[in-house]
């Protein structure tokens, strides 16, 4: 009887933190890229813990693409994810430490499928147009000060016109 009581006593496990969810989804292709990567584990994670915990994004061509600044809330861990730039599969490890538990570890990858090619727009310059001020020449000239002359001259035929017909009246 005792020694039933003493097994049954000493057999409790330790609850075993287990991946929930990550974002990326695992295996996903994407369009965009993100500027993050969460995982989300069953326990909550240690935040003091902040260089036992550790997540690395890797690109297709082995490099290192997270900035490296993990942030941890409650059950999740985030690390920071500069713009991606090469289409292919992505990879990202993770060591991530629970209260009394064994580290959180694994591995997943995703899809990153974006544009073929990223060209910068570059804004042409427009040549700006200098105006010249518009100069009038002699015979502008002339021809302005000939219709001053012509209206002066009507005006003054139409004034003896009207003076005439009110006078016969």
């Amino acid at each position: 009887m005792a020694l039933s009581l003493l097994l049954t006593l000493g057999s409790t496990t330790a609850l075993a933190n287990t991946l929930v969810s990550t974002m990326p989804i695992s295996g996903s292709t994407i369009s965009v890229s993100p500027s993050s990567v969460t995982i989300t584990g069953q326990l909550p994670l240690l935040a003091d813990a902040v260089d036992a915990n550790v997540i690395t994004v890797i690109d297709p061509n082995g490099v290192r693409v997270d900035d490296g600044t993990i942030t941890v809330t409650d059950l999740s861990a985030t690390v920071g994810v500069r713009p991606l730039i090469d289409s292919g599969m992505y990879t990202v490890s993770y060591s991530l430490i629970s209260e009394g538990d064994s580290p959180l570890e694994g591995s997943f990858r995703f899809n990153y499928s974006g544009p073929s090619t990223i060209v910068p727009v570059q804004p042409t310059p427009e040549p700006t147009l200098t105006q010249t001020p518009a100069s009038s020449g002699w015979a502008t000239n002339a021809f302005v000060i000939s219709l001053l002359v012509l209206a002066a001259g009507i005006t003054v035929g139409l004034s003896l016109y009207a003076r005439k017909l009110f006078s016969n009246r």
